[in-house]
């Protein structure tokens, strides 16, 4: 009995169990069914009821909602809600000040100007929704059995679409259908990643071999996915069929809505998700905020005057509360009764004169600060969108600012961290030599090719910058030469002629197809490779001729016959025609397709390194090839034995029955990344062409043997954990199941064969590294049919799976990679953009410390260090390379820097030897230093290190270190990038950038701002940087000041602390709102300290946003001095003047008024650095808009506010010789101790800004001249550190010469032996350059440093030094 009972409470325990499992399942799954199986049943019974429509609505507000929804999104600043509740305070009669409906002006105006805003921005996106919700699309109608068209907003998850040509996506669709023989469908998915390159999605596998159009009326499946999420390269689920059978659906099943169909006719889908569940429309997360550094200062300010307003109310109640007191039971005069008609106490009146106070000092808090803040950020942003120095008419692109509130920031960078591929370098990849079995082939024909576009470039810009024409080369008759000029012709042209739309169009038709100019595609063979080419393809015909199997290859040319088919087939390269590029023409038979080498097609499933998602995800592994289960089902059946006859093709190459011509014809490679487009033209160049892909196929045609036909079988796509991808075929000629792997060396070495050829090629490897070459390794592994099909089993449920399925295809990949034999190597060069080494020089010069973080092999990255001036070769290079974690419990390089010491810093040289260091660590070691135990100590080396470079990193450990750095150090940190792996890190610092180059938009659509390219980054920091934080930092300090000069304060002690004010209120309302806000506008828009050709010359003038030598807290406070003494000045000046005087309270406070005005703006005037003819203009208009309103005002309104009388006070002031007097002493007086100081500092004092402004002064060639002979001057008021300018330093004794090795390519100087002295190096360059008598006596007046600044001058502590022992660790344990 109890063992039934126990029976019984199991089974019910497990029926719990299994209700809560498939609960949870429902709630992390979605059941899609199709809807017109529902058409005639009640609503209640439609399974997709509870899913979103497809209607979007983007507004924030509706009709009734958005004064209170807008009200209370503007009250979240507090500015705003401290003004209302003091305009509110107006409105107590007890304690009122102004008329209430006055005081509520001044707020009300501000909240109305932001709401007008909001509405108009509100209106425009509803604008927008409804015009999409109004796009029309074909919907399936079970009533009338045909499309009918509907509304976007009327699709329903559910619904069958049928999509034609060039039609936008109108919600999340599964693809069931398509025109395509290859049943593919081509999409353009810009509008959501910013990629033009086509890419193709495949239809669900079990709809892929109907025979006739799809008939919604037969559907009957079930749909079970994931809920909607923003992932774009994520789509799980599976779709079960009436006979049970259940097949995996992918990302490549599925079309996103804003997608563009191309190259179908037509395809039919369902509808996954609609409306604002659309993976779309999830990632529409709106603009970014930030709130820049510059911002949270002024806060705390704004706090510090909050305190002082206090102290002043509290101050004037006491003396209220005491002057009161003094009476005693005499009630004086001009005392108010209380409501109830009795006498208030003291203390009472003491309390309602506190909160009076508060009203009348309410402009202590500048009210208009923050809209004129962003007033002047969006005219900024403006003023560097029209910077035509940072369009590049190359690429028709300029600088976009993608966030408006952070502009000051980028004056204040402190630390850089950089991609490298496409951010320093062209990301333009061209094949340059390579290593097959053990055997290198130099390719230097290849090589001098590329030399000779380098030196055609050099002389096409020297041409241009002439003003000349490219000059004809009809001498140069080699075969590589003739697309060389054509391209120079073709690209540039536009250079010349100076035709915007000329260049548009050139832009257009070099990106038509990515990575494919002349430069990357016409790559020369190497002789001696391309002999054994022919011979192993001569080898294999007569095997073919005369039926021999094909081991009877030898071994070495079967090892290049494999690594040219691996270099072909493994990638996720698109295959076009030039003279049909787009549009896919319709075969009768897929047979003819087969055999054509037009057809264009292509994997579905890797993600190289352009869609490598920014988190560190096992992902990608998604199969492209026929469903795993069908796979199966083929090993079971016999296969007929064929001979080679049956692996090539029998007929001619053609289309529609014509014979293919190729010289038009020529097939175009559509790549998503510049290393597959690389690797393909390479193996073209070789007469091993890709010729067409199909879904389940890849053709090849190789020499002397036609085309071959590979069985594809599976393709595992490259992630960044693995560093490699594969593809599974069924070779035509063996009829053996084959794995090719390409991939990074360093992981792919680990799971090879150990054969003599590893040895050989790794000591290539470090050849080709140290030529700043990226390198990969190719591999194959050949697979029997039983670990075929116990691989396969396990990979069958892997991709069924929902939960976890990126895991556990990550470990299935695993599974298959081991083993490999090592086919050869690749070497592919990457050029440095054009400007990278200046512009990294420039920014070190200001200050900056720059690391780059980059995926390279650790010898390739230091190479292009050196090319691109990162490294120095007199520097000492700190290696770190580590196995393990163990090593961190007695780690070297960890215990040579000690906790620093400020002491140290009393030495000269010691900081200077510290700071020539470069460190080095590779992707391993870096994940065990950002370990919580050993990241304190990584730091303290890395901040004393000049350069840092991080190689074989991945997207996770970039965002990793810059969170580090940001946040240890508190710093300002800038990230810059292209690719989609760098989005993480451009999204963790302080400014992230993208760049726009060759891998997409990801990283543009995840910046603060995007450049063309890495050069315009100078310009940027260290001109409009500097300006934004300059102009921003001098405005706010300004609001503070203009509001701080309160004249009402000193009048309190004459009028019994009563709150009483000599000033009519219009002008106490209006003076900071209207009369005085826009001369500082205007300054704060386009005010420049100093010119963008000096600040780009002196680089170390950026060092004064750094250490935020324009807004420190001592200059609040002075600020605060000076305005409570001009204060004082404007106020007593007139006193005095009208002592004694029969004339009214206003007749005395309008000059008071006037004489503040004109003080202000005098003042304003004193801190201008540039004048022009807006200056003039808006502080004309201030002081005429005055004038105009008082005389208004004073002549309409003789018994406004009784008994107060303003009538005809400005008129009468205007008659009075005391009242010019007043309006030229007071100024005067009141700005004579700023005016003192500003000229003693600039005189006695000058900083490094106040003397780059008097070189502006200076002519231009006498300026021109001193800033060239500047680079040899010690000693400048411009070096904060002087001793740590000097050049002399002897050089590094036992410097590593690996370290100290440079790029080839760069124009780098040697390392020089022996000290090489200041004198020498000012006598060599006095005996080039011998100035005038006139230059040489303006060069000692200001003598310059702009020699690189080599201890930061936020880094407080300096480390100790290593005595110049070569510093090079290479630990593995």
């Amino acid at each position: 009995m109890a063992r039934e009972s126990e029976d019984a409470g199991m089974a019910k325990a497990s029926k719990v169990k299994r209700q809560k499992k498939k609960k949870t399942k429902e709630n992390k799954t979605r059941t899609v069914q199709a809807n017109i199986l529902y058409d005639n049943a009640k609503g209640e019974e439609n399974p997709n009821r509870h899913y979103a429509n497809n209607k979007i609505k983007t507004t924030k507000y509706t009709v009734l909602s958005f004064l209170p929804k807008n009200l209370f999104e503007q009250f979240h600043r507090f500015a705003n809600v401290y003004f209302v509740f003091i305009a509110l305070l107006n409105f107590v009669p007890v304690v009122n000040a102004f008329q209430p409906e006055l005081a509520l002006a001044p707020v009300v105006f501000i909240l109305s100007v932001t709401a007008i805003k909001d509405l108009w921005e509100d209106y425009r996106r509803h604008r927008s929704d409804k015009e999409i919700n109004h796009m029309d699309c074909l919907v399936y109608s079970r009533v009338e059995r045909r499309y009918v068209e509907k509304y976007w907003k009327e699709v329903r998850v559910g619904d069958f679409i049928r999509l034609r040509c060039n039609e936008i996506l109108p919600a999340d669709v599964l693809l069931l259908s398509s025109s395509d023989p290859d049943r593919l469908c081509h999409i353009e998915t810009a509008t959501l990643d910013g990629e033009t390159n086509l890419k193709q999605r495949q239809v669900v596998r079990s709809f892929f071999d109907l025979d006739c159009d799809f008939d919604p009326l037969k559907y009957n499946s079930v749909i079970e996915c994931e809920k909607p999420n923003n992932d774009l390269n994520r789509f799980r689920g599976y779709i079960i069929h009436r006979s049970g059978r259940r097949d995996a659906l992918y990302k490549e099943n599925l079309l996103l809505r804003g997608c563009t169909i191309r190259n179908t006719e037509e395809a039919v889908g369902i509808v996954i998700y609609a409306g604002h569940e659309t993976k779309a429309m999830l990632n529409n997360n709106g603009p970014r905020y930030k709130r820049s550094k510059l911002e949270r200062q002024m806060n705390v300010d704004v706090f510090w005057c909050v305190i002082i307003l206090l102290v002043m109310c509290l101050f004037a109640a006491v003396g209220h509360g005491l002057w009161m007191f003094q009476y005693g039971d005499k009630r004086p005069v001009f005392d108010v009764l209380s409501p109830e008609g009795t006498d208030l106490s003291p203390i009472m009146s003491a309390i309602y004169l506190f909160l009076t106070m508060i009203i009348v000092f309410q402009v202590l808090i500048p009210i208009s600060l923050f809209v004129s803040i962003e007033i002047v950020k969006i005219c900024q942003v403006y003023f560097i969108h029209q910077d035509m120095d940072l369009y590049d008419e190359e690429t028709d692109s300029h600088l976009q600012c993608r966030a408006l509130n952070i502009t000051e920031d980028l004056g204040q960078m402190q630390y850089i961290f950089s991609d490298k591929t496409g951010t320093l370098t062209e990301n333009k990849m061209v094949f340059r030599r390579c290593t097959v079995a053990g055997v290198e082939y130099s390719h230097d024909a290849n090589a001098r090719r590329l030399a000779m576009y380098q030196e055609m470039d050099s002389e096409e810009e020297e041409c241009t910058s002439h003003g000349g024409t490219l000059p004809r080369r009809d001498s140069v008759t080699s075969h590589q030469s003739a697309p060389v000029v054509l391209r120079s012709q073709s690209t540039k042209s536009h250079r010349r002629t100076g035709s915007r739309a000329e260049a548009k169009r050139a832009s257009i038709l070099s990106k038509h197809t990515a990575f494919s100019s002349p430069m990357e595609k016409d790559i020369t063979p190497d002789p001696q490779l391309l002999d054994k080419v022919n011979e192993c393809s001569s080898q294999m015909d007569f095997m073919r001729f005369h039926s021999q199997p094909m081991s009877q290859l030898p071994s070495d040319l079967s090892d290049i016959i494999d690594f040219f088919i691996a270099l072909t087939i493994c990638n996720t390269v698109v295959v076009s025609s030039p003279n049909q590029p787009r549009q896919k023409v319709k075969l009768a038979s897929r047979k003819s397709l087969l055999s054509s080498p037009l057809q264009p097609g292509g994997a579905f499933s890797s993600a190289p390194k352009s869609s490598v998602p920014q988190e560190l995800s096992l992902v990608s592994l998604m199969l492209s090839s026929p469903s795993a289960e069908s796979t199966l089902t083929k090993l079971d059946e016999e296969r007929p034995p064929r001979g080679l006859d049956h692996a090539f093709s029998p007929v001619p190459p053609c289309y529609d029955g014509k014979a293919w011509d190729k010289e038009e014809g020529e097939l175009r490679y559509e790549a998503e990344s510049p290393d597959e487009a690389a690797l393909v033209y390479a193996a073209r160049a070789y007469k091993c062409s890709l010729v067409g892909r199909l879904p389940d196929q890849v053709t090849v045609e190789l020499p002397h043997l036609g085309k071959l036909s590979f069985e594809l079988l599976h393709t595992l796509g490259f992630d960044s954990t693995r560093k490699r991808m594969s593809v599974v075929v069924r070779h035509p000629l063996t009829d053996q199941i084959t794995v090719y792997t390409k991939g990074a060396d360093s992981y792919l070495i680990l799971i090879l064969l150990s054969f003599s050829i590893v040895y050989r090629t790794q000591n290539y490897l470090n050849l080709y590294a140290a030529d700043g070459l990226r390198t990969l390794c190719i591999a194959k592994k050949i697979l029997s049919k039983d670990e075929y099909a116990c691989w396969l089993q396990r990979h069958l449920e892997a991709e069924t799976a929902i939960q976890g399925r990126e895991e556990l295809l990550f470990e299935s990949a695993l599974r298959l990679e081991t083993n490999l034999q090592l086919l050869g190597a690749t070497g592919i060069e990457d050029r440095l953009q054009d400007g990278v080494p200046e512009t990294i020089a420039s920014l070190r010069k200001a200050g900056l410390q720059i690391w780059v973080l980059t995926g390279d092999k650790q010898e390739t990255a230091v190479n292009i260090a050196y090319a691109c001036k990162l490294l120095d070769p007199e520097e000492e290079i700190l290696t770190l390379n580590a196995d393990s974690q163990a090593f961190h419990t007695n780690f070297a390089p960890f215990e040579i820097y000690p906790s620093s010491s400020p002491s140290s810093s009393s030495s000269h040289t010691v900081p200077f030897m510290v700071h020539r260091l470069g460190l080095v660590i590779d992707g391993r070691t870096l994940a065990y230093a950002l370990d919580k135990s050993l990241e304190d100590k990584f730091l303290a080396v890395a901040r004393s290190c000049r350069s840092v470079l991080c190689c074989r990193s991945t997207p996770l450990q970039k965002s990793m270190v810059v969170k580090l750095v940001r946040n240890k150090l508190k710093v300002m940190t800038l990230a810059i990038g292209d690719g989609a792996n760098d989005v993480s890190m451009i999204q963790v610092a302080d400014v992230g950038v993208g760049i726009s180059g060759q891998e997409g938009m990801q990283a543009v659509m995840a910046s603060d701002f995007a450049l063309p390219r890495f050069r315009y980054l100078q310009k940027l920091l260290l001109v409009h940087g500097h300006w934004c934080y300059s102009r921003l930092a001098n405005m706010i300090l300004y609001f503070f000041y203009k509001n701080a000069v309160t004249l009402i304060f000193w009048y309190q002690f004459y009028c019994g602390f009563s709150g009483s004010a000599m000033i009519d209120q219009w002008y106490l309302i209006f003076f900071n709102l209207m009369f005085s806000a826009f001369p500082q506008l205007i300054t704060g828009t386009l005010d420049k300290d100093v010119s963008a050709e000096t600040l780009q010359q002196l680089p170390h003038l950026y060092v004064n946003g750094q250490n935020s030598e324009e807004y420190k807290p001592y200059m609040f406070w002075m600020n605060m001095i000076d305005a409570f003494y001009q204060s004082l000045v404007c106020f007593f000046i007139p006193y005095f003047a009208y002592a004694d005087s029969d004339v009214d309270l206003f007749t005395w406070g309008t000059p008071i008024t006037t004489l503040a005005l004109f003080t202000i703006l005098l003042h304003l005037g004193i801190e201008t650095k540039t004048w022009t003819w807006m200056n003039w203009l808006s502080i004309t208009f201030s002081i005429a808009l005055f004038f105009t309103v008082a005389l208004c005002y004073n002549a309409s309104c003789p018994t406004c506010y009784s008994p107060s009388n303003p009538y005809w006070t400005m008129q009468r002031l205007l008659q009075d010789p005391l009242f010019y007097l007043l309006c030229a002493i007071t100024p005067v007086a009141a700005l004579l101790p700023r005016y003192f100081y500003r000229a003693c500092q600039g005189t006695l004092f000058p900083s490094p800004v106040q003397v780059g402004r008097q070189l502006d002064k200076l002519p231009t060639e006498i300026r021109r001249n001193i800033l060239s002979l500047s680079r040899v001057k010690v000693g400048s008021p411009l070096s904060p550190k002087p001793p740590f300018l000097s050049l002399a330093k002897p050089s590094p004794k036992g410097c590593n010469k690996k370290d100290q090795r440079s790029f080839p390519s760069s124009n780098t100087p040697p390392a020089k032996k022996g000290p090489v002295s200041q004198a020498d190096e000012e006598k060599g360059q006095r005996s080039q350059v011998q100035p005038s008598d006139s230059v040489r006596s303006h060069s000692d007046l200001y003598t310059l440093v702009a020699t690189e600044i080599d201890t930061l001058p936020y880094t407080k502590d300096a480390p100790t030094t290593l005595g110049g022992a070569t510093a090079s660790f290479n630990q593995s344990l």
